[in-house]
């Protein structure tokens, strides 16, 4: 069915079929706006995108691994088709490297030991990963009468916060992986928001908190809808908010 004339804002969430992609499809849903569920596993997207209707939600899966193109370049495919355009686009996808474990326990990150591969596959998730996927839905965002890209970072990509001595990340192993990872994630924000305003899209990076997710076995203090919040803040700026921005709920991340 073709709903390219649907009135609904439309936001493509990658890696929503669980954890904060999953609460932030789930509170965009509630706010009336249709959201697509990105889900590398077609089950699990399905499942969460049922999920969503059966709370009242426009819901739909859609099949996406960041890492892999040919989804990527489907899946634009399948929004062009359905759709007509993207209003939203959240990059939420991503890895630790380390697996299941919680923050204090990932000691295959410290730099001075750690596995180049290790560090390539979290860089292809969580950095060119969210190029692939926003080169692919820039086309698609540039038809939307108010375009919106919320990029999901960590406090730990903060480069003032790791090297803050006694600092709120000083107690942790050092990470050559997933926090450079969300470093460089930050950076691109910076460059995409710089080249795109003009254009009207407002492009941030949010750090949801230490949320209870399985990145962390579930150690987080934050639910996922909590974490979710300044995500949907983010995804539904006037077009007057900021872009190029680094933030949490509290206001402003130092870089």
């Amino acid at each position: 069915m073709d709903e390219r004339n649907t009135h609904r804002k439309i936001a493509l969430i990658t890696g929503a079929n669980k954890g904060i992609g999953r609460a932030t499809a789930e509170r965009l849903a509630e706010l009336g706006v249709t959201v697509l569920i990105g889900a590398r596993n077609a089950r699990r997207g399905e499942e969460a995108a049922a999920a969503v209707r059966a709370g009242g939600g426009d819901a739909h899966a859609v099949t996406l691994d960041v890492t892999d193109l040919a989804t990527v370049e489907a899946a634009a495919g399948w929004v062009e088709e359905r759709f007509g355009r993207l209003d939203v686009l959240v990059n939420n996808a991503a890895i630790t490297g380390s697996g299941q474990v919680p923050p204090e326990d990932a000691v295959d990150q410290i730099p001075s030991g750690v596995d180049l591969d290790m560090v390539r596959s979290v860089f292809e998730t969580n950095v060119f990963g969210v190029i692939a996927v926003t080169n692919a839905m820039l086309p698609l965002l540039r038809r939307s009468p108010a375009p919106r890209i919320v990029n999901l970072s960590s406090g730990g990509g903060s480069l003032a916060l790791n090297s803050e001595p006694g600092g709120p990340l000083s107690g942790l192993p050092q990470s050559a992986a997933y926090s450079p990872s969300k470093t460089a994630l930050n950076a691109l924000t910076v460059q995409y928001a710089n080249e795109l305003r003009k254009d009207g899209i407002l492009v941030n990076a949010a750090a949801p908190g230490y949320v209870a997710t399985d990145i962390n076995d579930h150690r987080g203090f934050l639910t996922p809808a909590q974490g979710a919040t300044v995500v949907v803040r983010l995804a539904t700026l006037d077009a007057d908010g900021p872009t190029g921005g680094f933030f949490s709920e509290d206001g402003p991340v130092p870089w």
